[in-house]
């Protein structure tokens, strides 16, 4: 069992489906970036921190950096999630917008250089 492995099994049982979805997007966006933990979150890395994510409470904090949150601002809005400078809130449940986790992921991977 690697690190992020570790983190999921340690969260709520009810949000570790999600969580795992969410790991899931995230990986097969960055094939070749390395899982690890920094800041105690499950991160993606190539030469940089390329996106983190994180379990609160009541939602997934992803953390694609402020550049990536100013440039899907309007879509984040338009679908309703909170969002701040470097952070964005997806609450847990069934309709995880995965496709637009997907998106984000993929922007950071291209855009983000550290």
């Amino acid at each position: 069992m690697n690190l992020i492995e570790e983190y999921i099994n340690k969260q709520d049982l009810a949000h570790r489906d999600n969580l795992c979805a969410v790991r899931d997007t995230i990986r097969d966006q960055l094939p070749l970036a390395e899982e690890r933990i920094s800041w105690s979150m499950p991160t993606w890395w190539k030469n940089h921190n390329i996106i983190n994510f994180a379990a609160a409470k009541r939602h997934i904090g992803i953390y694609p950096g402020p550049e990536a949150v100013e440039h899907f601002a309007g879509e984040l809005s338009k679908r309703g999630l909170k969002f701040s400078k470097g952070a964005i809130q997806i609450p847990y449940g069934d309709n995880l917008p995965l496709d637009l986790i997907a998106e984000i992921t993929r922007w950071c991977g291209e855009h983000n250089q550290g």
